[in-house]
């Protein structure tokens, strides 16, 4: 079973610990830049060649499974 730490990773020594895509300097916040822009999937991995297709899906479903999480009540 895969881990997010095998698509993505946080280095303070790469982009001063911006999360990226694992094995590159691409940062994981210019996919989701990409997206919300209009530009789809297939263009941003044109445009990032370093970025394999099942590292950026992964990120995705990572990000869609821990957002949509209710918060719990307060205090």
């Amino acid at each position: 079973m895969a881990h997010i730490q095998d698509y993505m990773t946080i280095d303070k020594e790469i982009l001063g610990g911006q999360p990226v895509f694992a094995g590159t300097r691409v940062p994981v916040e210019s996919l989701f830049d990409h997206l919300q822009s209009g530009i789809t999937l297939c263009e941003f991995l044109k445009d990032f060649p370093g970025v394999k297709k099942d590292q950026a899906i992964a990120v995705i479903e990572f990000a869609g499974k821990n957002s949509s999480k209710p918060e719990g009540p307060p205090g």
